[in-house]
């Protein structure tokens, strides 16, 4: 049997915290579509809610990194409340508001105030299904920000995307051997994603990924092989020793295929 453990996480992200459309200071270009624009969950993602909780009460088990400011909502809230009842589901941090930090100017002050605001929130709505683990929002986190991670308490971030695609999300280093080196000085444990490999060059195999047409059926070859692995427990995440493959997809996926769209694991 592998030693290798399985840790599955989803990002809690709706359709206005896009970078196309709010946190990104060159990509939000555009408002949301009309529908969401509020606090409120869109239709979409009400949609993806039931697709979810109909995976999740087949017995899923799962990491969320929920935005903080989504619990301003009392539907979405409710809705959470009743899944974390199960004890089944751990809450992760997506940040307040769900700002690309590492594309604007180095900001230690904001990120840690906001962070902080986050924390606290989440914190006290999920109880013992609380984790002091973080995903920086669209993936864009930076060097400077592990410093703040480490002195908020998080012990795992989750955040690198290892492709020279996407190596812009970095900062100004554009880096993530940088990104995963101030992480592991600071203490804290990185997960990386999974990724795929063609002719040696690492290529996106989570989140969008796997509806991308280029990338899609790739990922989903990947993620089916991983399927005979057992899932990783919260001491093996945050063991630095410990092999853990992470993948990742979103809340908004389940809204797919008419609500029946489910994760490639077999």
């Amino acid at each position: 049997m592998s030693d290798r453990r399985l840790w599955l996480t989803i990002d809690s992200d709706d359709i206005r915290h896009l970078p196309r459309h709010q946190g990104h200071p060159t990509r939000s270009r555009r408002p949301p579509p009309r529908g969401c624009q509020g606090r409120e969950p869109s239709v979409r993602l009400l949609e993806g809610m039931q697709g979810f909780s109909r995976w999740f009460a087949e017995g899923g088990e799962a990491t969320l990194f929920l935005i903080a400011e989504q619990l301003d909502s009392k539907v979405f809230s409710e809705w959470l409340e009743s899944l974390l009842q199960t004890g089944r589901l751990r809450i992760g941090c997506h940040g307040n508001t769900h700002r690309s930090w590492s594309a604007w100017p180095e900001d230690v002050e904001g990120f840690r105030r906001e962070l902080s605001i986050a924390t606290q929130r989440l914190q006290e709505f999920s109880g013992q299904a609380w984790r002091p683990w973080f995903r920086a929002p669209a993936g864009y986190i930076a060097p400077w920000m592990a410093a703040v991670l480490a002195e908020q308490g998080y012990t795992v971030d989750s955040s690198v995307n290892p492709s020279p695609l996407l190596v812009g999300k970095t900062g100004l280093q554009r880096s993530w051997r940088a990104v995963t080196k101030a992480i592991e000085e600071q203490g804290l444990v990185e997960r990386k994603w999974l990724t795929s490999s063609i002719f040696g060059i690492r290529l996106p195999a989570c989140g969008p990924a796997l509806h991308k047409m280029m990338l899609g059926r790739g990922s989903k070859r990947l993620w089916l092989s991983q399927t005979a692995l057992e899932l990783a427990t919260d001491e093996e995440v945050e063991n630095p020793c410990s092999e853990v493959v992470t993948v990742y997809w979103h809340l908004l996926d389940h809204s797919r295929e008419s609500g029946l769209w489910s994760p490639p694991l077999g």
